[in-house]
Formats: C-alpha cells, structure tokens, sequence
C-alpha cells in the first residue's frame, strides 16, 4: 500500500477507512489512501485475505482523515464491533442521502 508513495510526507496524505460489503453478508473494514485503486485490488481479489474468501459486493461506507495513526485508531474501532453495530453506522449514513 504504501510502495507508491513516500512514507516521509505520510501526515500530508488523506486517509480513508471504509467498510465493504461481502457477498456472504458479512462486512470488511480497511483503511487506505487510493480507494478506486483500493476497491479495484479486492475486486479482483488481490486486496485482503479476508475479501479473497468471503468476495466483494460493494463499498457501503467510508470516512476521511488527515492523519494515518487517527484512521488506523478508527479502523480497529470498527473491526472490533458487531455485524450489528456496523450496519447501524451504514444505514445511518445511507438514510442521510
């Protein structure tokens, strides 16, 4: 992820945790600085062990950050909550559009 940039100017990068939806139902949650590219990589299941196996429906959600360590702080936030919990965040937003 972070081969094609420098990691020096890290902090200037904007950051974007987000919560894709599986073809089983279930929900994976990543953080990354390119989302196309990002969705392009699970898509093609070249992402994450865990899309690779459960497959990429589509992307539900997703937030932006400034800071790495912030949306690193998040995304383990929301990896460690319930199936539950999540899909309340992402109808929570869906609602609003």
């Amino acid at each position: 992820m972070l081969r094609a940039k420098s990691r020096s100017n890290l902090k200037n990068w904007k950051w974007h945790v987000y919560i894709i939806e599986c073809l089983d139902g279930t929900y994976y949650t990543g953080c990354t600085w390119d989302i196309p590219k990002r969705m392009d990589q699970h898509i093609s299941r070249l992402g994450s062990k865990y899309t690779q196996q459960h497959g990429f429906k589509k992307l539900v959600y997703f937030e932006e950050w400034n800071d790495i360590n912030d949306a690193r702080k998040r995304e383990k936030q929301i990896k460690d909550w319930s199936q539950e919990k999540k899909l309340k965040l992402i109808n929570k937003i869906w609602k609003k559009i």
